[in-house]
C-alpha cells in the first residue's frame, strides 16, 4: 500500500475519496456509489500503468457510467477494452449499500457500456497499442460519483442541486488541478460541454482547451457517427 501511495496520481485520487466520503444527497437520489472506495485496487492499477510521466493531452470526462468505471474503477471503463486493450483486470469489491437493481460485480459484468466502448473503441483505432496512446495521452474522469433513484436509474451531476454539489465541484475541482500539475499537459480536452466547462475553470493560459463530442447513447449525434465526428474534432484539434 505504502508503495502504491508515493504516486503522485493516486495520492491525489486517495484525497479525492476521503474528501467525498459520508457526503449525502437529496431526493430523488436513493443510493450513490464511489468506485474509488470499492474498486480502488484496480483503479490504482490504472494510474500507475497509464498515468506515469508528462502527457501531451488530458481527455475528460463527467463521471462513471454503471456499466464501465462503476465496474471496474477505470474511467469509461468498458470491460472488454479494459482488460484487453489497456491490459487491466482483477477482482472488484461491494459497495456498501449496495443497490438491488445496480449491483456491482466488476469484471464479470455481462453489461456493455456504450460510451466507453465508443471512446476506447476510438482509441484503439487511432493508435497501434495502448501503450502508444498512454505514452502521451491520459484519460480521467471530473467526478468519481454514481447517483441513482430507487429505481435504479442514473442520475448525471448536471441534474443534482447546486447546493448539494458545491462540496463535490469543490473536491473535484481540487483533484482536476492536482491531475493537471501532475501530468503538465499542454492540451486539455473535454469529453462533452460538462467535462469541458470544468476544465475551464482550472486552464491557464499554458492550456490548450478544446472538447469532443461526448460518446453517450444518450447522444444523437453519437449515435449516429461518435467515431467519425470525434476523429474531425482531434483532427482540428491538430491532435491526430
Amino acid at each position: 500500500m505504502l508503495e502504491r501511495m508515493i504516486h503522485p496520481l493516486i495520492q491525489a485520487a486517495d484525497t479525492l475519496r476521503q474528501e467525498l466520503h459520508g457526503l449525502t444527497f437529496p431526493e430523488p437520489v436513493a443510493c450513490t456509489y464511489n468506485p474509488l472506495d470499492y474498486a480502488w485496487d484496480r483503479h490504482c492499477d490504472y494510474l500507475k500503468k497509464c498515468g506515469t510521466g508528462k502527457k501531451k493531452v488530458l481527455f475528460l470526462g463527467m463521471n462513471p457510467g454503471p456499466y464501465g468505471m462503476a465496474q471496474t474503477g477505470v474511467p469509461f471503463g468498458e470491460i472488454p477494452h479494459v482488460r484487453d486493450w489497456i491490459g487491466i483486470s482483477g477482482p472488484v469489491e461491494k459497495p456498501d449499500p449496495e443497490h438491488k437493481k445496480r449491483p456491482i460485480t466488476g469484471f464479470d459484468c455481462e453489461r456493455s457500456e456504450v460510451s466507453g466502448r465508443r471512446l476506447w473503441g476510438l482509441f484503439a483505432e487511432l493508435f497501434d497499442s495502448a501503450e502508444a496512446f498512454f505514452a502521451d495521452h491520459f484519460v480521467a474522469n471530473f467526478c468519481p460519483l454514481v447517483w441513482m433513484k430507487d429505481t435504479g436509474a442514473n442520475i448525471t451531476p448536471d441534474k443534482l442541486s447546486r447546493e448539494s454539489m458545491a462540496p463535490v465541484e469543490a473536491a473535484c475541482l481540487k483533484h482536476l488541478s492536482a491531475v493537471i500539475h501532475t501530468l503538465q499537459p499542454e492540451h486539455l480536452i473535454g469529453v462533452g460541454a460538462f467535462a469541458e466547462k470544468q476544465l475551464a475553470a482550472v486552464a491557464d493560459d499554458s492550456h490548450h482547451l478544446g472538447k469532443i463530442l461526448h460518446p453517450s447513447p444518450a447522444s444523437p449525434a453519437a449515435n449516429r457517427d461518435f467515431a467519425g465526428t470525434a476523429t474531425r474534432q482531434l483532427q482540428e484539434l491538430n491532435l491526430i
